[in-house]
Order: structure tokens, then C-alpha cells, then sequence
């Protein structure tokens, strides 16, 4: 392979900054908004996503409050000033990610569209990249 020139690595780190790391649809930023305001604690800035191994296919989604963003997160603004922080743990796992809230006769949920998995388990509580 014939080495990359400066040029070309600027490039290439242009176009992976560029890349949205997640976005949320407008039926989760709702039910975010709807949590923050139930959870009437003004320190909490939105919610925390990150990823840890278990399942049967490697790694399952967590979710849950935070007051703080760590070196190297990343953040995501959604409306009425909530953050949804990516932990700097779980960005590479999800570049692309698109957060959803559904609903059904079952159900509620947040979902993650990834556009990195793999495969995920039959009950679709974990995956792999």
C-alpha cells in the first residue's frame, strides 16, 4: 500500500469529524423532555448513552441520567436545551446511531437504529460490531 500523504490523512480526518456520532428522532427528544421534566432535578443535563459487554451477542445499550460530561464525550444537543452525552467509551460503536422512542400494545422503548451491528441477538437486547 503506498503511504498516505498529509494531505490525504486531513482529509480522511475531516471526514470522519464530520459524521454525526448520533441523532435523535423527534418521538425520543419528546420522551426525553417528558423524563427530565417528571425528574425535576435542575442539576441533571440529559441523559448518558454507553455501551457494556453481556448478552448472548457482546454488548448491550445503557441509558440513564447524568449531571456531567467526561473528557472526550460526546454531546448531542436536543431541544429545550437536554444533552444527550455519548459516552467517550461507546463513540466509535456508535457513529451513525440514529435514537428512537416506540410504542406499542407491548410496550415503550428507546431504540438504537445502528448502522454499525453486525448481528444482535433473537430478542435484540444486545449485539456485535
Amino acid at each position: 500500500l503506498p503511504a498516505a500523504t498529509p494531505a490525504a490523512l486531513r482529509r480522511g480526518a475531516a471526514a470522519l469529524a464530520s459524521k454525526k456520532i448520533m441523532s435523535v428522532t423527534p418521538h425520543a427528544a419528546s420522551r426525553l423532555q417528558n423524563l427530565m421534566s417528571q425528574r425535576g432535578d435542575p442539576s441533571t443535563l440529559g441523559v448518558r448513552v454507553g455501551l457494556r459487554t453481556r448478552g448472548c451477542n457482546g454488548m448491550s445499550y445503557t441509558m440513564d441520567y447524568t449531571d456531567k460530561v467526561n473528557k472526550f464525550d460526546e454531546v448531542i444537543d436536543v431541544d429545550n436545551g437536554i444533552k444527550v452525552v455519548v459516552d467517550a467509551k461507546a463513540v466509535m460503536f456508535l457513529v451513525g446511531t440514529e435514537m428512537d422512542f416506540v410504542s406499542n400494545e407491548v410496550g415503550s422503548e428507546f431504540v438504537f437504529n445502528n448502522p454499525n451491528k453486525k448481528s444482535e441477538c433473537g430478542c435484540g437486547q444486545s449485539f456485535n460490531t
